[in-house]
């Protein structure tokens, strides 16, 4: 046994080594130095929690960024894990020419941020734009709106660039779907349960942790999200798209303020921390059905 825990420990080590490294070193250089004024010219010295004082009772920025990420932080997990479990509950029944509809799902996905940015950009772009254009077509008018940045509108556009496209949603509902044994379906079709009262009462149930793992990874990655707000709106017009990590990066790399963005750093560490712990409890994921 000493053997066999020596060859783990050694076989670990350097796994654990990297992390350290690579995670826990940054990620406590970062904890310490949000507790100090640190800015590019020299100043570095401790204030304690000023900086979280700061952001929480005078900063109107960081306010509105916290109700952006929060908003859709919720309307991801809610609306885009819906739209990915309602596609695969469709695609599981394997209907003609479900593989491409598959495909065709996955397409946004598999694209990079930069690239969908660019496209939205001309779909929504005021002189020429896709959207517009066809408003024009069926109003028989001319029509020309700004729409990445009116008040009015860019952060519901800003919202559509991403919470329809729940392909990676699809893909795992999916196979969790598929992976529900046939023996369980044959017995409630037996007993006359319908196709819905099968999806509803016996398969949606029975991929409850498959479901809580989706809502995870969709409410953490509104935690990180950046590109899109970055290429499409910055933030704009205003701070009416503006979320935690474009705040982070504008008060690091363009105001060089590394205090005031650390503490940012704690504060979506703790956000993914509390989201994965909350999620967990609601889907009971350490707890099995069958």
């Amino acid at each position: 046994m000493r053997v066999k825990k020596r060859m783990m420990v050694c076989f670990l080590l350097p796994c654990i080594l990297l992390f350290a490294l690579i995670y826990l070193i940054p990620m406590g250089i970062v904890f310490v130095t949000s507790f100090f004024e640190w800015k590019s010219g020299g100043v570095f010295h401790f204030v304690g929690v000023h900086n979280y004082i700061e952001a929480f009772v005078n900063d109107t920025r960081m306010h509105q960024a916290l109700k952006n990420t929060g908003i859709w932080a919720l309307l991801q997990s809610t609306v885009h894990v819906g739209i990915g479990t309602i596609t695969a509950f469709m695609l599981s029944r394997k209907r003609k020419g479900w593989k491409i509809l598959r495909t065709i799902f996955m397409i946004p996905n598999v694209i990079s941020a930069a690239a969908l940015g660019v496209i939205f950009l001309n779909v929504f772009n005021s002189k020429y734009g896709l959207l517009n254009s066809i408003i024009s077509t069926f109003t028989g008018s001319e029509f020309s709106k700004n729409w990445y940045f009116d008040q009015n509108s860019a952060f519901l556009t800003v919202t559509w660039s991403w919470l329809l496209y729940a392909g990676l949603v699809m893909i795992l509902v999916l196979a969790g779907v598929m992976s529900v044994p046939d023996e369980v379906l044959e017995a409630a079709k037996i007993d006359g349960a319908s196709g819905l009262q099968i999806d509803i009462k016996i398969r949606l149930p029975l991929i409850r942790t498959i479901l809580g793992t989706c809502v995870i990874i969709s409410a953490t990655s509104m935690l990180r999200e950046f590109e899109l707000i970055y290429l499409t709106t910055n933030g704009g017009p205003g701070n009416t798209t503006l979320n935690l990590p474009l705040y982070l990066y504008k008060t690091s790399l363009t105001d060089n303020n590394y205090g005031y963005a650390n503490m940012m750093g704690v504060l979506l560490i703790i956000l993914g921390i509390f989201a994965v712990f909350v999620i967990n409890k609601l889907f009971r994921m350490n707890e099995s059905d069958y």
